[in-house]
């Protein structure tokens, strides 16, 4: 799978409010997926902090591709547990995500993704999540 054609299915099939977001597939590999947002007004809230929200999406949504890369397919998978943990505050110019694959069992499959702010690449949050294949 490519970036282009990953960001194809991303904007074909996600929910117009995650695509309110504009993420951008910038990587896909075998070793993980890279997902990146612009950093505007509408996903800030006091002090110019990326809201919690923003955060959580961005993570979920990038552990989704990491599961299409590392399944080879675009396959239903459903969010069965989602967790963030914040480490700092969130500003700057891009928020990115980088998701992989830690585990893939018969009917579940476990990820990781890291957040981080650009241009100054701090890590502003770590997020885990467990994807259930309702069609295996």
């Amino acid at each position: 799978m490519t970036p282009d054609k990953a960001q194809a299915i991303l904007d074909d099939n996600f929910a117009p409010w995650v695509l309110a977001l504009e993420p951008r597939v910038t990587r896909i590999s075998a070793a993980n997926a890279v997902l990146e947002i612009p950093i505007t007004d509408q996903i800030t809230r006091m002090g110019d902090i990326v809201s919690g929200q923003t955060i959580a999406t961005l993570a979920d949504t990038a552990m989704v591709f990491a599961c299409f890369r590392h399944l080879d397919a675009v396959e239903m998978v459903a969010t069965v547990t989602l967790d963030t943990q914040f480490l700092s505050a969130g500003s700057g110019r891009l928020l990115r995500a980088t998701a992989s694959v830690t585990r893939e069992g018969r009917a579940m499959v476990f990820t990781r993704c890291v957040l981080s702010t650009w241009p100054n690449g701090k890590e502003v949050a770590h997020a885990t999540a467990t994807f259930a294949r309702p069609l295996k």
